[in-house]
């Protein structure tokens, strides 16, 4: 996990100015481990690259890196496979070796179509005076672009900032392909001319019209001196997934099930699917694909080998690597129950579980007291007052959905592991320290989205992940930080196997077919709905999320099977929604959680509704506004 950003000015007088403070700052919270700013001239244009590290795999190197041709590369992201690279080796000098070698531009396309695990780059060459960047195919890591007015400068950044009364805005690049600029060329046109190079599928039918049709919803947006057009020979990448499959069956779903569609959802319902051969030999793959995503993810990163050896034998001494956004549900469970396979037995695993209360309650001031940054935000401390977990451990988080679940949860694989050391994080945020943080940070990591969801997921998310909380332990509540570096996240279950309501709603109303056109649907669009601002809010405590269910393989198996095998919503709520997802945790052995029909975290947290019980959530939300006390009383008085 790294937090890069390139300012590109074309104007003399802004040369040499630096990044602004609350950017860097940002910036920094991604990286803690290393930082370097660089700075490159050329006679029409100026580059200022910041690269700030988090340590993640193999030997530290400090960002960004440079090679004998003035060459600059800025990498944010993981290598889990398609590219050859050993345990030892960093990354980012990995990517980097491979770039400076590539010879042409469908060279450097091949590369970037190789590699599986999220990333996002910049990569400047001086020779020829580009400038690339982009995303992953998912969107898995962030990247906003800004343009200054009148094409004078532009900024990508991973994470942007809020000010008062600035004008340009900052956009989430759209993760449909990468793009190139020539600089030399924008600075003499003040006209930024944006070269795409789209994701396509190589066998695919009207590639020409779904060019266009991608081009036009990359451009909308953008100001009237930035364009995107087609690159010269018309390359493109290869889209790392196989296409959804998008059959239908020869017999109506309902005479498959109807002995079972009105039972009441149980595990002997589910283990009726695991009679049937076919079935069960799908789910075990589905299960071997799944597992072999989730131990990379979880042994990709560094540990301490060095213990002495009366160390290694005390686990409750030992810090979790590893954490889980842990809510009991069958996403979490299934993910958690994989990592318990591929983590090493004496190292605890943090289980992080968040509730909003409903009423305010203020947290002690020392709870957050180990330093207070310039933009207002106090961060966590590593120590905690006596009486924090009195705080933590307030009894009406008892009540909260996500809570209970979670406490099921953490018996269930108690059950399947007793060895294991699993840290229950309760964390508990007051409405208080809520409006407190998302207005002095939050909001700006959440931004450029807007909507009243993003709000609610990107707060809950964000104080999820900073892992400050309260554990239970034979001796009493424990206050508790997780150290994890490496954060786990279910997302991109319910998209693939229609585990939202709406998905009901769609068949229901229109059947099978329109079904798998709401899935495509939602899997072109989940970086833009959700993993830029998963990534930006999970990134500012210095951690890294990581998506299993997003693995290339993971999402290419399940685009290879026909919906039905996959969701069967002729089947109750609890059991027809991702189904084949409850028939693995059936396997797993898995019990109560299989069974457990979708809750969003908005609500299972119960962060939605706390502030405002008449907002939608698609409305725009004024919480994450940058306005003034000034701007709000000249509004008043001119309404008067």
């Amino acid at each position: 996990m790294c937090g890069i950003c390139c300012s590109v000015s074309f104007s003399v007088e802004c040369s040499r100015e630096g990044l602004k403070e609350d950017l860097l700052h940002n910036l920094k919270r991604r990286g803690p481990d290393s930082g370097k700013q660089l700075f490159k001239s050329a006679v029409s244009y100026q580059c200022l690259f910041s690269g700030h590290v988090l340590h993640l795999r193999g030997a530290l190197t400090t960002q960004p890196v440079e090679d004998e041709r003035g060459d600059v590369f800025l990498w944010n992201g993981e290598i889990f496979g398609g590219v050859k690279i050993e345990t030892e080796q960093n990354d980012t000098q990995i990517m980097f070796k491979y770039l400076s070698s590539c010879k042409s531009e469908a060279d450097i396309l091949t590369l970037f179509s190789e590699v599986q695990g999220p990333w996002s780059f910049i990569y400047y060459q001086a020779s020829s005076h580009h400038l690339w960047f982009g995303r992953d195919f998912f969107g898995r890591r962030s990247l906003l672009w800004q343009f200054g007015n009148l094409g004078k400068s532009l900024c990508i950044s991973s994470v942007g900032t809020q000010t008062l009364g600035e004008t340009k805005q900052w956009q989430e690049v759209p993760a449909a392909g990468i793009f190139r600029i020539d600089l030399e060329s924008a600075a003499s046109s003040r006209c930024v001319i944006l070269n795409f190079y789209p994701w396509t599928h190589i066998s695919e039918e009207n590639v020409a019209e779904e060019r266009v049709d991608v081009l036009t919803q990359v451009s909308a947006g953008l100001p009237t001196f930035v364009s995107i057009v087609m690159n010269e020979f018309k390359l493109y990448l290869a889209k790392p997934v196989v296409p959804l499959n998008m059959t239908l069956p020869q017999a109506p779903l309902e005479t498959h099930c109807r002995k079972i569609s009105n039972v009441p959802p149980t595990r002997e319902t589910l283990e009726v699917f695991l009679t049937d051969g076919h079935m069960k030999r799908i789910v075990h793959q589905f299960i071997d694909v799944l597992s072999i995503a989730v131990e990379r993810r979880v042994l990709y990163l560094l540990r301490d080998k060095n213990l002495p050896p009366d160390e290694v034998l005390k686990a409750c001494n030992k810090k979790a690597n590893v954490a889980i956004l842990f809510s009991g549900g069958i996403d979490s469970m299934v993910i958690t129950a994989l990592a318990d396979r591929h983590i090493p037995l004496d190292e605890p695993i943090d289980l992080l579980n968040v509730a909003f209360l409903m009423k305010d309650k203020t947290l002690p001031a020392r709870l957050n007291s180990r330093r207070e940054q310039k933009d207002g935000c106090e961060m966590p401390s590593e120590e905690f007052p006596e009486n924090a977990c009195a705080v933590h451990g307030d009894s009406r988080a008892d009540a909260v959905p996500d809570r209970i679940t979670g406490r099921a949860g953490l018996k269930e694989l108690q059950a399947i592991n007793p060895s294991r050391v699993w840290n229950f994080v309760e964390i508990n945020v007051s409405l208080e320290e809520l409006q407190k943080l998302r207005s002095t940070h939050i909001r700006h990591l959440v931004q450029p989205l807007d909507t009243v969801l993003d709000d609610s997921i990107g707060c809950a998310v964000w104080f999820a992940s900073r892992g400050i909380g309260c554990l239970a332990t034979p001796d009493g509540a424990k206050s508790y930080q997780s150290s994890a570096k490496v954060i786990l996240t279910g997302i991109g279950a319910d998209e693939q196997l229609a585990g939202y309501s709406r998905h009901r709603v769609r068949f229901q109303m229109l059947g099978l077919e329109a079904l798998s056109e709401e899935i495509a649907m939602e899997l072109g669009r989940i970086s833009s709905r959700n993993l830029g601002r998963d990534d930006r809010v999970i990134g500012d405590h210095g951690k890294e999320a990581r998506f299993p269910f997003l693995d290339e393989n993971v999402v290419s198996f399940l685009n290879s099977l026909p919906i039905w095998e996959k969701a069967n919503l002729t089947l109750p709520r609890g059991i027809g929604e991702k189904l084949i997802l409850r028939l693995a945790a059936v396997e797993l052995g898995l019990t109560a959680s299989a069974l457990l029909p979708k809750r969003a975290m908005q609500f299972g947290s119960r962060i939605a509704k706390l502030e405002n019980n008449k907002e939608k959530a698609s409305d725009k939300c004024g919480r994450l506004q940058v306005i003034s006390l000034e701007n709000l009383s000249f509004e008043k008085e001119t309404k008067l």
